[in-house]
């Protein structure tokens, strides 16, 4: 290695020094990830911008014992007063919970040192949560659907798909949110190099549905199955995400009049000019006020069952060994 690499090396490795001394892990966290117990991350921005009080604040309990039911350690990831923080006690969540959207800002990769240096509150989204989950050492992380690329606007693409491409996480979730245009999100996927592994799916979910009909990479059909693929993608130093989609179970997925309440909420942001960071919030309220409550009761099922599946998961992971899961 020349010098200019020996310095580059340096600088990343001091970097990621830094980045670790502003994560404040939970005692319980810290214990875990010390004893090499499976440890899944969750994101704040369902609790201050997903859902309304009080299911946000049900649904993110919930998820935590979903995955403590599964074998596992949770670990909500928000910012709290400038301070990056991995493991939210129950008191902390119904706190964000209560907090207004607009008082707690959504904290995806650009906003993060905004907060930090400002001392404000954040709720991370799939792409800062992944961040932060990253430099703490927690491979996998679940959630209720990623961004993607918006229907109508090509260019409109998530910080999430970007994200995905260059931080090495496992995301589980019910695939890119049914708002979206999904033959290009799985396009631009396919581009950054992250693999769409369907857990009892050879089709991607449609978030509040079971399948969009869309082929994906792999299919598996158990947890363990999926926490191979995660393991060897470390053992092979790879520096992209993978995206483990799982559908809605049957009993709860979304009734055809979903696909409907979709399509009006879409024409209905674009005649109030929605734009930017407000779109998503907007749509999923309009969707769930359109279908009479149907979407939001499908999202509660499919965060909780998510938690649930990446606890497994990250439980298979560990068995496989603390190495290859924390090379991811």
């Amino acid at each position: 290695m020349n010098d200019d690499g020996v310095l580059r090396s340096t600088h990343l490795c001091n970097a990621s020094l830094a980045m670790t001394d502003l994560i404040h892990l939970a005692p319980e966290i810290e214990s875990a990830l010390h004893d090499a117990r499976p440890v899944v991350a969750l994101e704040s921005t369902l609790i201050t911008h997903g859902l309304p009080w009080p299911e946000n604040a049900a649904t993110a309990l919930a998820m935590e014992a979903a995955v403590r039911e599964s074998g596992a350690v949770p670990a909500t990831i928000a910012v709290l007063g400038g301070r990056i923080t991995v493991g939210l006690s129950r008191e902390q969540i119904q706190e964000l919970a209560r907090r207004p959207s607009g008082s707690v800002r959504k904290c995806s990769r650009r906003d993060l040192p905004i907060v930090v240096a400002r001392g404000e509150d954040g709720a991370t989204t799939v792409a800062g949560t992944m961040i932060v989950a990253h430099h703490a050492g927690i491979a996998v992380f679940g959630t209720g659907g990623i961004g993607g690329v918006h229907r109508g606007a090509s260019f409109d693409v998530s910080a999430d798909l970007l994200e995905l491409g260059r931080t090495p996480v496992a995301v589980v979730c019910a695939g890119p949110k049914a708002i979206l245009d999904l033959p290009l999100t799985l396009e631009v996927l396919e581009t950054h190099g992250v693999p769409v592994i369907g857990l009892g799916t050879d089709t991607l979910p449609g978030f509040y549905t079971r399948s969009t009909g869309l082929p994906i990479d792999v299919r598996v059909e158990t947890p363990r199955e999926a926490a191979a693929i995660i393991a060897a993608a470390g053992r092979m130093d790879a520096r992209h995400g993978l995206l483990i989609v799982v559908p809605v179970p049957e009993s709860d997925a979304s009734p055809q009049e979903v696909d409907a309440a979709i399509e009006q909420a879409l024409t209905d942001a674009e005649t109030q000019g929605i734009r930017g960071k407000g779109v998503t919030p907007y749509l999923l309220a309009r969707v769930a006020a359109l279908s009479g409550g149907a979407s939001l009761r499908t999202n509660q099922a499919l965060l909780v069952h998510n938690a649930r599946v990446a606890g497994l998961i990250a439980s298979e992971l560990m068995i496989l060994g603390p190495t290859a899961s924390s090379r991811i």
